[in-house]
């Protein structure tokens, strides 16, 4: 079991409570999922000046942002664990060099922030088929679903079948869709929910880095102080309904104890699968986590 743990954030935003669990499951004998939790922050501090405090821009002073994303090798793949690693590695990258993603983002700079998240998943896809000659059938392949938080921005991207949800205002929200065989004829109306649910072929990836398709999906949402983010693994999803993530998240606990909850809850349910978590918790600065 690895685990990891950011907590606070500057005063200007809301405090943000992160915590990130991953666990083999009671069947596998390795690990291919893994998580990433990171603080990345980057600051102008004016010690002296003639400017006037309204020519002095808000974004440089303290700004920050947090980046949270699960990765999901794919099962009966080789080395799925190396496509995931390789995937997060390289969306950290990425980040830490990006110093515009923390300036104040208008519409036309939050189009390009996008193109740039998809353009490193398309490359690190790329990559992985250099490596091993363009022969599909020896990629190694990994789903990615990827938050980047610039207080109250949160940008997601996802590629298989991880997800990422929001729960606010008491109510769950699913931010991302299952690249799957299942999703896609359902959403082409050639198969029911039923259909897809009793489809042996329905779990199986239409979009992987690493795999034959790829298809990165990026969007966004406003986070409110009060919300909490969790982005898991199939693994988790597998054998935990909606309902029960969402009674897991309705409880006033830490971010922690909640992951360390989902786990045990993805045991319980037979463990059949790799699972990782990430919960992110969001409150006024003057509110306990």
């Amino acid at each position: 079991m690895i685990e990891s743990a950011i907590v606070t954030a500057p005063d200007t935003t809301p405090a943000i409570d992160a915590f990130g669990l991953t666990d083999p499951g009671l069947t596998r004998e390795t690990n291919e999922d893994h998580f990433l939790v990171a603080h990345v922050r980057k600051s102008i501090e004016v010690t002296h000046t003639s400017l006037s405090p309204n020519q002095r821009p808000h974004q440089f002073a303290g700004v920050s942002g947090h980046l949270f994303a699960v990765a999901d090798g794919v099962g009966g793949g080789p080395e799925g664990e190396v496509a995931s690693e390789r995937t997060l590695a390289a969306m950290l990258s990425y980040v830490g060099k990006a110093a515009s993603c923390f300036q104040g983002l208008d519409t036309s700079e939050e189009h390009a922030l996008f193109e740039k998240l998809e353009t490193t998943v398309r490359e690190v896809h790329e990559s992985l088929i250099a490596e091993y000659g363009g022969i599909t059938s020896k990629l190694p392949a990994t789903t990615l679903t990827m938050v980047l938080l610039v207080w109250p921005r949160a940008y997601h991207v996802q590629v298989g079948d991880s997800r990422a949800y929001v729960r606010r205002r008491g109510k769950l929200q699913r931010l991302t869709r299952d690249q799957t065989l299942g999703e896609y004829m359902v959403s082409l109306g050639a198969w029911t929910d039923e259909q897809a649910a009793k489809s042996r072929t329905a779990e199986n990836l239409s979009s992987a880095i690493g795999g034959s398709e790829l298809f990165p999906v990026v969007g966004l949402v406003d986070l409110a102080p009060g919300d909490t983010l969790l982005l898991c693994t199939d693994g988790l999803t597998k054998g935990v309904s909606d309902e029960q993530i969402d009674s897991a998240l309705a409880q006033a606990d830490s971010a922690e104890s909640t992951s360390r909850k989902l786990i045990r809850d993805a045991l319980g349910a037979g463990g059949t699968d790799n699972v990782s978590v990430v919960v992110v918790r969001t409150s006024s600065p003057s509110a306990p986590n």
